[in-house]
């Protein structure tokens, strides 16, 4: 793996960094214990943790990273898969000088933070791992990518699909490629197997799971992961949607900064 952060200098909104040949976006709020925020697929770190960066980097050093074709971060010629994804999370913390790291992560973003988990497991203190399964069969069926017709009430709407589309036009370096990036992150997700329950019980992170009871991911999914992890905890918020759980931060703020917080 390789890295250099110093390729570009900070702009006002965030950096690259050259990771694994990848201009790998990220932004950097506040100071404290590191804190890595993975947004959903084809989001970005606004629309995902917008409303709540500024209430986590009162007490963290928040690192908001952007994977391979989110947002600022182009897509480049290489396989997407979620464990490049945690590799170039890796390699950008140790670029930083960041040993370990807590890592919180939506959706696609989840995934993210439990691959990392699972591949460097010597740099990850805590997760919050937010509407992610770990295993493809953790979805409802109706959600899966094959099944975006279904027309069921859990997926994201037309409305706030275009509001995806038009911020990753905003700030893409080539917003064209919108079309071919979404088939390319809904191709990763169809194919995506997840992990063992040997590699779950092997987590040694202090981890809290986060779902809506409305959500992509199955409750009785959700609690076996709970009872896989070595330390974990799980939070379920009531009428809530997969894309509510972005909506709503001081819900979802009032379970994350205790947990990241409390002693232990």
């Amino acid at each position: 793996m390789t890295v250099d952060t110093g390729t570009q200098a900070p702009a006002p909104e965030g950096a690259q960094a050259c990771v694994n040949g990848l201009p790998l976006y990220y932004e950097i709020h506040g100071t404290g214990r590191p804190l890595v925020l993975l947004p959903g697929g084809l989001l970005t770190i606004d629309l995902t943790f917008g409303p709540m960066i500024g209430s986590l980097a009162k007490s963290h050093q928040v690192i908001g990273v952007e994977p391979q074709g989110h947002g600022h971060t182009p897509d480049i010629e290489r396989q997407m898969t979620v464990d490049d994804m945690a590799d170039d999370v890796a390699a950008l913390l140790r670029g930083l000088d960041i040993d370990r790291a807590d890592l919180f992560g939506f959706s696609l973003g989840g995934m993210i933070a439990l691959a990392f988990a699972i591949r460097h497991p010597e740099m990850a203190d805590r997760l919050v791992l937010a509407s992610a399964p770990y295993r493809g069969d953790g979805f409802h069926h109706e959600t899966r990518p094959e099944q975006a017709d279904s027309g069921s009430k859990r997926l994201p709407t037309e409305a706030e699909r275009d509001v995806w589309e038009a911020e990753y036009r905003r700030v893409a370096p080539d917003p064209d490629h919108w079309p071919a990036f979404q088939a390319r992150v809904t191709a990763m997700v169809a194919a995506f197997d997840g992990w063992s329950a040997d590699q779950m019980r092997s987590i040694r992170a202090r981890t809290l799971v986060l779902a809506g009871d409305t959500d992509f991911v199955r409750l009785p999914h959700a609690i076996e992961m709970v009872e896989l992890m070595q330390v974990a905890q799980l939070a379920v918020l009531p009428d809530c949607l997969h894309m509510d759980i972005t909506r709503r931060p001081d819900q979802v703020l009032a379970m994350v900064i205790p947990f990241l917080d409390a002693a232990g």
